[in-house]
């Protein structure tokens, strides 16, 4: 019996020892079906600066792949994919082939892996090719721009997009647009006249030079629609205020560097969960997160990181933490979902902050 028992003892530390040699690094591929929709997904592992690093490709899509984190631990391999807001956590087998797990989107379902090798390996599609972008060296402007009063008795969701190169926007007030052409908090803005806040306006505009802007570009010929069509003056001024400011905390950073076209245009989307708010965010710096944020919180933020490069992440916070009460899934509130989804620290302080004071602006000149 004895015998026995050290025999038993020596094959676990040998299996043991044999799962901790195998290295996943490599590609891997699996069919992930959610409700009646299959996709076939290779999942491509990789070290990056003595990490893990993973990036998803959708097989039967041609879409832009998605960068994720991996862990091992043992037998255990865990993914986190910031861009979908989703998790993956399986079992590596003995002879190191297949991950048998779970992945999280949204809820959780069966998802499994198997090594590709080159007789197995699905082919990876081609990424869709990027829409002409406008020349890095153009100062656009907008070649034909309608802006009308929007209709009251009409759909009442303000609308700013950009469809193609036509820039649409729909029950937009000034304050709107000035917010968006200079990125400025609320607070940053003095001198605006009351119609600035409660009169609407849709806007179309097509660019005076081909392709498709940059999100600077878009800035740009949203400033001189100001100038041109609202005769908007100002001047800016430095003013110590209460904002929020973005640091990294003790535990480093927790974010995914995007894997699209740095030169395409970032992504930021809010939405609703059963946790809260989730704010997407793709290939976009944390500056220019932080000046999309900042519109749902009562201060400018000011990001104190920095880091410079381009993110994919989602963050999911409780706007109010007193509808959170009944809610066992409730997400954290905003400045604890910073410090444990992305690792950073989200803090009132005071801090010198530009602000723009209007000295002139009028009603739009007619089309």
């Amino acid at each position: 019996m004895k015998k026995l028992t050290l025999w038993m003892m020596a094959l676990a530390v040998l299996l043991g020892s044999t799962l901790q040699a195998q290295d996943i690094r490599g590609n891997w591929q699996g069919t992930l079906q959610q409700g009646p929709q299959k996709m076939r997904i290779v999942v491509k592992i990789a070290l990056d600066n003595d990490k893990l690093q993973a990036v998803l490709y959708t097989v039967d899509l041609s879409s832009t792949p998605v960068g994720g984190s991996i862990t091992r631990d043992g037998s255990t391999v865990k993914m986190t994919i910031p861009a979908e807001n989703g998790k993956f956590e399986g079992k590596l087998s003995a002879d190191g082939n297949s991950i048998t797990g779970t992945m999280t989107l949204g809820a959780p379902v069966p998802f499994n892996l198997t090594r590709a090798t080159p007789e197995t390996a699905w082919t990876i599609p081609e990424p869709p090719p990027p829409p002409r972008k406008m020349a890095a060296n153009v100062d656009p402007a907008f070649e034909v721009a309608t802006i009308k009063p929007s209709d009251p008795d009409g759909p009442q969701g303000m609308v700013i997009r950009l469809q193609g190169t036509e820039y649409v926007t729909k029950n937009t007030p000034l304050h709107a647009l000035i917010v968006l052409g200079y990125w400025v908090h609320p607070k940053q803005l003095i001198g605006e006249p009351a119609w600035a806040a409660s009169d609407k306006f849709d806007v179309t505009g097509k660019p005076d030079a081909p392709g498709e802007p940059s999100v600077d570009q878009m800035r740009i010929m949203v400033q001189k629609l100001l100038a041109d069509r609202f005769q908007l003056t100002f001047h800016h001024e430095k003013r110590e205020m209460p904002v929020y400011a973005i640091t990294i905390a003790k535990s480093g950073a927790k974010l995914t560097k995007s894997q699209a076209d740095p030169n395409s245009i970032p992504t930021t989307v809010f939405g609703a969960s059963r946790q809260g708010t989730t704010f997407i965010v793709r290939n976009a710096t944390l500056a220019t997160a932080a000046a999309v944020l900042q519109g749902r919180l009562d201060k400018p933020i000011v990001d104190q990181t920095g880091l410079s490069d381009k993110y994919d992440f989602i963050l999911t916070f409780t706007p109010d933490t007193a509808q959170a009460v009944d809610n066992p899934d409730a997400a954290p509130d905003v400045f604890g979902a910073f410090q444990q989804q992305l690792g950073l620290k989200l803090e009132s302080t005071r801090a010198p902050a530009d602000v723009m004071v209007i000295d002139k602006v009028e009603k739009p000149s007619a089309n």
